[in-house]
C-alpha cells in the first residue's frame, strides 16, 4: 500500500480537546477513512498548531481526498514517500 504524507493548514490552530471528545473526534476520523480504504498512521504538528504533516496508508491521492472531505479536513498538499532510514546500508 502506497504511503503520503499529507500537508495541512489550520490558520486558527489545531484544537482538539485532551479528553474523551476529542479522542471521539480522532476516532471519527480513522472510522471515515476506513469507508476509503485509507489509514491514519500519525502526525506531526508544528509549534503553533497551524501546520500538520500526517502520514497516511492508502491506496490512491483520490480516495485520500475523499476520505478528507467526508471529515472536512483540509489537504494542502499529497506526497507520496519511501521510507530511508541511517541504517538502510548496513
Amino acid at each position: 500500500m502506497p504511503r503520503y504524507i499529507i500537508e495541512r493548514n489550520f490558520p486558527d490552530g489545531l484544537h482538539i480537546p485532551v479528553n474523551d471528545t476529542g479522542a471521539q473526534a480522532c476516532l471519527g476520523v480513522v472510522d471515515a477513512n476506513a469507508r476509503d480504504g485509507v489509514t491514519w498512521v500519525h502526525s506531526y504538528v508544528n509549534t503553533d498548531k497551524s501546520k500538520t504533516f500526517c502520514v497516511y496508508d492508502g491506496p490512491s491521492p483520490e480516495a485520500i481526498r475523499r476520505a478528507a472531505g467526508s471529515t472536512n479536513l483540509p489537504i494542502e498538499r499529497i506526497t507520496e514517500v519511501r521510507v530511508l532510514d541511517p541504517y538502510f546500508y548496513r
